[in-house]
């Protein structure tokens, strides 16, 4: 399952929709639930980044994503 997470670079400031960022992860998961919680525990594992928000991609949202040619799938 893809999923999008949407972020701030940092904690420290308050959040502004203007500096939202996103990320792409395929994550192994038995439900969105179970996906959402992998999801949010390795970005915050491995950057400092402020979760926003946790989004599963749908098939035709994923191809949308692919073909505005901002997809990139995120590994850590």
């Amino acid at each position: 399952m893809i999923y999008k997470v949407f972020y701030q670079e940092t904690k420290d400031q308050s959040p502004r929709r203007e500096s939202t960022k996103a990320l792409y992860l395929n994550i192994d998961a038995t439900d969105e639930l179970d996906g959402r919680i992998k999801a949010r525990r390795l970005v915050e594992d491995n950057t400092y980044y402020n979760v926003e928000f946790i989004e599963l991609l749908s098939d035709k949202h994923l191809d949308y994503e692919k073909e505005t040619g901002v997809f990139e799938l995120t590994e850590f």
